[in-house]
């Protein structure tokens, strides 16, 4: 479901395998962000495991409901301009050859967008069935909007040929940490990520897309009997 908060691990193999090699990225004294969603979550189980031992980091939450779970896990938290972010995890809900990203299923895209750019370094943990060969081949793209703006941004992003659905939880709209709505676009896939980011984020309004391009350094990918390491210009 769209806009799920999920705080604890679902327990599938590549997942933890996934979550477990991304310890190997964190060291004594860094400063982590600490991403949101299934992926993020084991990460965050992990890492609060390796803190409990011994491990000194600071963590910069991307959610509260990540917040909450690490405040859990007695892993310590700061703002994210609290000191300069050495490295974020996190997971995506679409990742292309370039390492290219569609995320925000979850709905925390805006403060994951913020603190990823923060980072030294990018770190997206997925399931081998989120790689896709272009971006926007799972049909979706979300993209957060100031409830003022709603009327204007779905005309606009209509003709950017975006058909925005507002996201729902119930019978309500769903509502982001920011307190702003999603507007989950059925797309076709992207020929020019930028260029649709770009044009998407000039509508009065809208303050975050989906489209995470240029931004990972390296995807871990989770297979059933292996954990694949992706480097931005590898082949």
């Amino acid at each position: 479901m769209l806009g799920e908060k999920t705080t604890e691990p679902r327990g599938e193999a590549p997942t933890l395998a996934i979550a477990q090699r991304a310890l190997e990225f964190v060291y004594d004294d860094q400063v982590v962000g600490l991403g949101s969603g299934r992926a993020a979550t084991a990460f965050i189980h992990a890492l609060g495991q390796r803190v409990e031992e011994g491990l000194r980091i600071r963590g910069v939450p991307t959610s509260e409901a990540t917040a909450d779970l690490a405040k859990r896990l007695g892993i310590p938290l700061i703002g994210p301009g609290g000191a300069p972010v050495d490295l974020t995890v996190d997971g995506a809900d679409e990742v292309d050859p370039n390492l290219d990203l569609i995320k925000g299923y979850g709905g925390a895209l805006v403060r994951e967008k913020i603190v990823a750019s923060a980072s030294a370094e990018f770190v997206v943990l997925v399931g081998s069935e989120k790689l896709v060969p272009v971006l926007g081949s799972r049909g979706i793209l979300p993209v957060e909007v100031v409830p003022f703006a709603l009327d204007l941004s779905r005309r606009k992003l209509l003709d950017l040929d975006c058909r925005p659905e507002l996201r729902r939880d119930g019978s309500e709209a769903y509502v982001t940490d920011n307190g702003n709505y999603i507007f989950d676009c059925r797309i076709s896939p992207i020929e020019a990520p930028a260029e649709l980011d770009r044009a998407i984020l000039s509508i009065p309004g809208v303050i975050g897309t989906g489209l995470f391009w240029g931004m990972a350094d390296v995807v871990l990918v989770g297979h059933e009997d292996s954990v694949e390491i992706r480097k931005r210009g590898s082949p």
